[in-house]
């Protein structure tokens, strides 16, 4: 099943010894954007810079299937 397409610009920012994945959601999802980062355990520590907000981890709402049938911009 082919879906709408999903446009944005993925930035890659180092944060002490990790890596943040920050996705700038362009289009009809524009002002969307969402930081990921991958630990190695639940356990793992990292740096949380100031400018990370709310935890959405396991919230479907933020999932690009979700957001390419809803767009940002409807929510």
């Amino acid at each position: 099943m082919l879906t709408d397409a999903i446009h944005k610009i993925r930035y890659k920012i180092p944060i002490g010894t990790h890596f943040f994945e920050v996705d700038l959601f362009q289009k009809e999802n524009a002002g969307l954007i969402i930081a990921e980062i991958e630990l190695n355990s639940e356990l793992d520590e990292f740096d949380v810079p100031e400018w990370l907000g709310e935890e959405v981890t396991g919230n479907n709402k933020y999932y690009n299937s979700y957001i390419s049938k809803n767009p940002f911009s409807t929510w």
